[in-house]
């Protein structure tokens, strides 16, 4: 009894209580880090209260058992973050009503700790610890955790439930043909998304803990077999060289490890479709799913897939080749319309025919403004009205950017600031734009639009032709973690032309693409076009 009472006492002279008002954030991590289970319950709960602050979602619960409650035992978990029926059921009544080996016949509570690991507890995921740091770490995602009085021990049981929002269709990414599930705030949710397209044993999920702060958990997807090593091995080092306080999105992985942070063109493909991103898996590139977004990345990513949609291969190859040609057409048209326009009206008349010259210059009598000013103003309210649009409420924001696009632009017309045909030059620029399935791709060609009417409003065609260059070569140049951007159009690829700029059939498409896949290049067998009776 002495002995005891002598372990109890020096347990708590060596826990001195921790003031942390004043202390910065590492201050707190290392002395959480350096702290250990001594087995005294009380002493537990007072280090749990002190690291989360005494917040009140913190609960705890004590049980007795035992004929003369001798046996002691301890569960807290964090509310709104566990599922609290499962712990009633798969937790505390089996405890509760252990009968076959009553509590109080256990010699010591290191037999109870044993008992609870091995029998009592119904929970799929148990783990145990003997640290505070992993302990608070586990009850931050979701577990809650028992102690048993003198064991310097603690089970984590994976409790975890929150609210978060059901699987429904991206909102980005609509398709008329094929899957409407999306993916979700919740990795876990999503891995199984994978799991149901690609059910092989094959698809290896790898999961890291990214940000000292917010340790969001990041899955790496891949096929082994099928994805390169190097390129698998490239992806976790990247993600495993960031060091910062928080990922709140996959957007922040993303400039984290791009090829290229300071081009105006992506070079990582990101998607809300799971049939998407099995396809890539397919493909031998790697997916990288983050806790708390619904958009995956897909790396490495060429500039063809940022014109391709899952719709394309769901329809017939003529319509699938026909659509991904007309989304090329109008990224060109949102690229380089108004700038040519600025660059014929301005500096090259003659190129237009004279009933056509003969009505812009009547259109333009009045205007106080030069082409490439007016070309800016209306491109710059233009993306004014597609902001207000995406921010305001869903159930005004369509009504509120249609209307002021047509009160600005017909008011702007008979005010005389703009002329008739630049509105029309950047409604159809606007439309042209709209063609983009990826919305990242769309932004850098709204970024690249002013650019190039400047330099048309400088320089004419020669200032256009410049531009164009300057970003050809500039894509020429990009990798997309060591891929070439511009792959299989430069360097050619003849053979991977097939699913390029157009769709060609399926059964014409017997190999992955060899950028990514030299291991496993066939995809399906030869011969497969489909033939009628003889």
């Amino acid at each position: 009894m002495i002995g005891k009472l002598w372990r109890k006492l020096k347990r708590r002279r060596a826990w001195p209580k921790k003031d942390f008002t004043g202390a910065s954030f590492s201050e707190i991590q290392t002395h959480i880090q350096s702290e250990n289970l001594t087995g005294d319950l009380k002493e537990t709960e007072a280090k749990i209260r002190e690291a989360f602050g005494n917040s009140p979602d913190v609960t705890f619960r004590y049980l007795r058992l035992g004929a003369d409650l001798k046996m002691e035992l301890l569960i807290t978990h964090l509310d709104g973050m566990v599922d609290t029926n499962l712990i009633s059921v798969g937790v505390i009544r089996p405890i509760v009503e252990e009968q076959a080996t009553p509590w109080e016949d256990l010699p010591s509570g290191k037999m109870a700790h044993s008992l609870l690991k091995q029998r009592l507890l119904e929970t799929t995921g148990i783990k145990e610890t003997d640290s505070l740091a992993e302990i608070l770490e586990y009850m931050s995602s979701g577990f809650c955790m028992v102690f048993v009085q003198d064991v310097p021990w603690a089970i984590a049981c994976e409790v975890r439930r929150w609210a978060e929002r059901n699987v429904s269709e991206p909102a980005t990414e609509a398709s008329i043909r094929g899957s409407r599930e999306g993916f979700v705030e919740n990795h876990r949710v999503n891995t199984s998304m994978l799991r149901r397209l690609i059910a092989s044993p094959q698809l290896w999920l790898e999961e890291l803990q990214i940000g000292a702060v917010t340790k969001t958990v990041v899955t790496i997807a891949y096929i082994k077999g099928i994805a390169e090593e190097g390129v698998v091995e490239e992806a976790r080092r990247r993600l495993q060289s960031i060091e910062v306080d928080s990922i709140l999105e996959s957007g922040y992985i993303e400039e984290y490890i791009e090829d290229a942070p300071y081009s105006p063109f992506p070079t990582i493909l990101r998607t809300e479709r799971p049939d998407k991103v099995a396809a890539a898996l397919l493909e031998g590139r790697v997916g990288i799913i983050t806790e708390g977004t619904p958009f995956v990345l897909v790396v490495p990513a060429s500039f063809t897939h940022f014109l391709m949609a899952s719709e394309d291969y769901y329809e017939r190859y003529p319509a699938g080749s026909f659509i991904r040609m007309l989304r090329l057409l109008a990224l060109f048209i949102s690229l380089t319309l108004p700038s040519f326009y600025v660059a014929v009206t301005t500096f090259h008349q003659e190129m237009l025919p004279t009933p056509l010259i003969m009505s812009i210059a009547a259109q333009r009598e009045g205007v106080p403004f030069i082409a490439v000013v007016e070309a800016v103003f209306l491109e710059l309210s233009f993306e004014l009205l597609r902001e207000a649009g995406i921010r305001l409420p869903k159930v005004i924001g369509p009504a509120i950017s249609i209307v002021g696009a047509l009160i600005l632009g017909e008011a702007a017309v008979r005010a005389g600031l703009v002329s008739s045909a630049m509105v029309i030059v950047v409604a159809a620029t606007a439309i042209a734009s709209f063609a983009s399935p990826i919305y990242s791709m769309a932004v850098s060609v709204h970024l690249l639009r002013f650019p190039m009417v400047l330099l048309a409003g400088s320089l004419g065609l020669f200032g256009v032709l410049m531009g164009l260059s300057a970003i050809l070569i500039h894509m020429s140049a990009l990798r997309s973690f060591g891929v070439p951007y511009l792959e299989p159009l430069a360097p050619t690829i003849f053979s991977e032309w097939k699913d390029a700029l157009i769709r060609a059939p399926l059964w014409m498409m017997d190999r992955r693409p060899q950028s990514t896949v030299q291991k496993e290049p066939i995809r399906q067998d030869p011969g497969q076009k489909p033939t009628p009776p003889k």
